[in-house]
């Protein structure tokens, strides 16, 4: 595998944009490549991915930078899975938040997705030992 590069000072063209949520099947992305090119142009922080010329994961960060940070995107291209590019790209997306106390993030129900956000810190609310909380979310 080619050498990983990461950065978060150029955005994406919406071509390698469409292309990586693609290749996850996130089609509620790539049906409005207007919408994606908004909501990565709205967002806090982005962190890329690359495999030279090619967009291999990212990471969408929104935060007030102060009390709370949700991390709204985290993809990488199947082919790219297991060489730990997740996991660079949700602590490049940390990077400078360490004093943020809420650090929050909305996933799919998978056994491996609940083992790598745990293995990053994270615990399901249900599972948080300072109290019980509940998650509400509203989809249209």
């Amino acid at each position: 595998m080619q050498e990983i590069s990461y950065e978060d000072a150029t955005m994406p063209d919406v071509a390698a944009l469409v292309d990586l949520y693609g290749s996850v099947g996130w089609s509620a992305y790539t049906d409005s490549p207007e919408t994606l090119l908004a909501a990565i142009a709205g967002s806090s922080r982005v962190v890329c991915a690359w495999s030279g010329e090619l967009l291999v994961g990212l990471a969408r960060v929104i935060t007030d930078g102060a009390t709370i940070w949700y991390l709204q995107d985290i993809l990488v291209r199947p082919d790219f899975h297991r060489h730990g590019i997740g996991r660079q790209l949700v602590t490049r997306a940390m990077d400078g938040y360490g004093e943020v106390r809420q650090k929050v993030l909305l996933t799919d129900d998978e056994v491996a997705q609940k083992a790598f956000y745990e293995s990053l810190g994270f615990v399901e609310t249900g599972e948080v030992p300072t109290g019980a909380l509940r998650t509400f979310v509203r989809f249209n």
